[in-house]
């Protein structure tokens, strides 16, 4: 038997690697636009005085955050101002990988990943922009409100960034809970009706996983458990209409 490959299979290998890599050259140009963009206006002092609003408006009067490292003022807003421009490019580059696979796929499976790509981005924005907005502010005024008058509150901006990086990606994840519930019943693992049957296990969970990745506080515990929970609600009437939307044709034998 011989190994050699088809000349048809090569070239198409290789178009195909030839298309990914053009496609990862636009994604990076996009990311490298939003980049440019962001340092051009507002700039990264003013996108980091933005995300450290929330903090700031819950110190005492007069108080600012502190830089314990020689770089520090540098690095951080130039890593907001990044992370911010893979927001900002992240429909190019989700658009790019559709692009991608698209060609290969039959008209039901467009119907059932466009979606999912689409919804899963919009509810990981939605997330970020929840926690930011909402959850932030009640959470440092929250905190600030049990300090004890002894204790001068100046936070380092690294931790922070860390701070708040975690919270809005525990966020931004929990927010993808209706995509989860959907892909398990329309790939046949789970049904609606079992789901139902272990809401009370599901919200007891919630509480579990907020206690763990939010601080020790119930503003922040509460504002993710709750979200999550009703994003399950959203999820078990959503999975049998996209169960029934990306149902494959039936096939004449």
């Amino acid at each position: 038997m011989s190994d050699k490959i088809e000349p048809g299979v090569e070239e198409s290998f290789i178009s195909h690697l030839v298309e990914l890599r053009d496609r990862l050259v636009k994604a990076c140009y996009g990311l490298a636009i939003a980049t440019a963009l962001l340092m051009l206006w507002p700039g990264p002092s003013a996108i980091y005085d933005f995300l450290a609003q929330p903090m700031v408006d819950s110190l005492p009067v007069g108080s600012q955050m502190i830089a314990t490292g020689v770089i520090s003022p540098f690095m951080v807003p130039m890593k907001v101002t990044m992370l911010l421009a893979v927001l900002l490019a992240l429909p190019w580059i989700l658009y790019q990988v559709w692009a991608f696979i698209a060609p290969g796929l039959y008209a039901h499976e467009k119907r059932l990943i466009a979606p999912l790509v689409i919804s899963s981005s919009i509810l990981f924005l939605t997330g970020v922009a929840f926690c930011y907005f909402i959850v932030f502010s009640r959470v440092f005024k929250f905190i600030n409100a049990f300090s004890p008058t002894s204790i001068h509150m100046a936070p380092d901006i690294e931790n922070y960034l860390d701070f708040i990086m975690s919270m809005c990606l525990a966020f931004g994840v929990t927010f993808e809970v209706p995509v989860v519930v959907v892909v398990l019943v329309r790939m046949g693992i789970v049904s609606v009706e079992k789901l139902k049957a272990i809401r009370p296990y599901v919200i007891v969970g919630a509480f579990v996983i907020a206690a763990i990745v939010t601080p020790p506080d119930l503003v922040s515990q509460f504002s993710l458990a709750l979200p999550m929970w009703l994003l399950y609600e959203l999820g078990l009437v959503i999975a049998p209409l996209f169960v029934r939307v990306t149902q494959a044709p039936d096939t004449v034998d």
